[in-house]
């Protein structure tokens, strides 16, 4: 991600630096790589069972069921691996939408 230069997004970056290192980085139950796919949208390089569910978190996250998780944890995911995921792909929207908001903001005062 890279706010530099969009007006006002100087206070986020640290936060979003920090967040972005601890959900993706650190020790869990699934591997980095998959929480950095989830991360920025490539549902290609996600095992197929994750790729809707991904796609699910991103777009309609007040979607998401109990089932979803169970279907989930029947196909063998734990519950802080699901956590990892859900993470990942909630926290690379969240950004996403940051900094579309951000960068309009910018376009409206120019």
């Amino acid at each position: 991600m890279n706010l530099d230069g969009i007006r006002g997004s100087g206070r986020y970056t640290d936060v979003v630096t920090r967040a972005t290192h601890a959900v993706l980085e650190s020790a869990g139950d699934t591997p980095t790589a998959q929480r950095w796919a989830a991360f920025h949208r490539r549902v290609a390089e996600l095992p197929a069972d994750l790729r809707d569910y991904v796609g699910k978190v991103e777009k309609h996250a007040y979607r998401i069921t109990d089932e979803d998780v169970e279907a989930l944890k029947r196909a063998g995911y734990s519950e802080d691996a699901i956590f990892e995921i859900t993470a990942a792909a909630a926290l690379g929207a969240a950004i996403a939408r940051l900094e579309r908001g951000l960068i309009v903001l910018h376009e409206s005062r120019e």
